[in-house]
């Protein structure tokens, strides 16, 4: 009889169990992805009036899409990058420090030509409201109109009137480029996207070589769970070399395509001098996956080595041994910058 009562009670509690699991909401499937547009176009040549000044523009943006391709979060930033040359074609603002337009702020001195009285990083926020609960080819198919020659894409929508008059082609492509990287993921809360960028590796003109402009910006996007932990994370360089001749002008095509490191994947030729026969975005790649559960301090606090004078900060974590040795600063500090700004 007891055995009986027991079997009973134990059915149950198993009907139960099942029943409390069933009644449980399965966690909802986002999908995150990152993409960006670079340019030159804006390099200016030394001439009798000016000095050499070369531009790498690399516009952002990071976007949370919900199971129906509706962008759930989106965050769009420019990195507007300078690299100053003197007469003598040495570089004159190697130490300066590199904002990217949205911490500028109001020191990017746009308001005070705009014809509504609004900032970049103003309007730029507006923009960002209007696309949310928007599909990408929502987006894309803004309507638009030409305000003057440099200002060929301007959003003709009547909610963004009054709030958005800067020309927009380079953020849609961003956002477009974001959809088509885009990855499954569950547990979203927050998202961010961090920069981390540097000219150090530009040249002066020498006796034995012409000068050449260097811009690495690395850009982290990340989506945090309720938890504060990883739930999805992208990370890439645009690694931007402008050329000049003996006279100060620009060699390169202004208007070539300027790929990031992960969109170059074997072109970037890194492999051929890989000690483990990785190329770089293989190598971020498993870094990002290592990544993904970990929270913000575990990510940062990253035990690394210096394997040589080049490489200070490779990963020296039992798990990436086998493929992570490149070096890691600048994308762990992009990542906790995208973890401060994360909304």
């Amino acid at each position: 009889m007891k055995k009986g009562i027991a079997l009973v009670l134990s059915l149950c509690m198993l009907v139960a169990v099942f029943a409390v699991a069933g009644c449980r909401k399965a966690e909802p499937v986002y999908k995150f992805g990152v993409g960006a547009v670079n340019s030159i176009a804006s390099s200016r040549d030394a001439s009798e009036n000016a000095t050499a000044r070369a531009q790498g523009d690399t516009t952002v943006a990071a976007v949370v899409f919900d199971k129906d391709g509706k962008i759930v979060a989106v965050s769009i930033d420019t990195a507007q990058v300078q690299v100053n040359f003197d007469e003598n074609m040495a570089v004159t603002n190697r130490d300066a420090e590199l904002l990217t337009k949205k911490e500028k702020k109001y020191d990017y001195n746009m308001k005070r030509v705009s014809e509504i009285d609004k900032e970049w990083f103003e309007q730029i926020a507006a923009l960002e409201e209007w696309m949310v609960g928007k599909t990408v080819d929502e987006v894309l198919n803004m309507k638009v109109k030409q305000r003057d020659e440099n200002h060929t894409h301007v959003p003709d929508v009547p909610e963004l009137e009054s709030s958005v008059t800067i020309t927009v082609e380079d953020y849609l492509a961003a956002v477009e480029k974001a959809w088509k990287n885009a990855v499954e993921f569950t547990g979203y809360d927050k998202m961010g996207l961090g920069f981390d960028i540097s000219i150090a590796s530009s040249r002066d003109a020498s006796d034995t070589a012409t000068a050449q402009a260097q811009i690495d910006t690395t850009f982290v996007g990340t989506v945090f769970n309720a938890e504060g932990k990883v739930a999805a994370v992208s990370i890439d360089t645009a690694q931007i070399r402008i050329p000049y001749d003996a006279e100060g002008k620009v060699v390169a095509d202004r208007n070539a395509e300027v790929q990031t490191k992960k969109e170059r994947k074997y072109d970037y030729n890194m492999k051929r001098v890989s000690e483990i026969d990785k190329e770089w975005f293989e190598q971020i790649a498993a870094l990002e996956e290592w990544m993904i559960g970990k929270t913000v301090n575990e990510v940062t606090g990253m035990k690394v080595k210096q394997r040589d004078e080049n490489h200070t900060h490779v990963p020296d974590v039992p798990e990436l041994e086998s493929s992570v040795t490149i070096t890691v600063e600048s994308y762990l500090a992009a990542f906790k910058q995208s973890h401060e700004n994360a909304r």
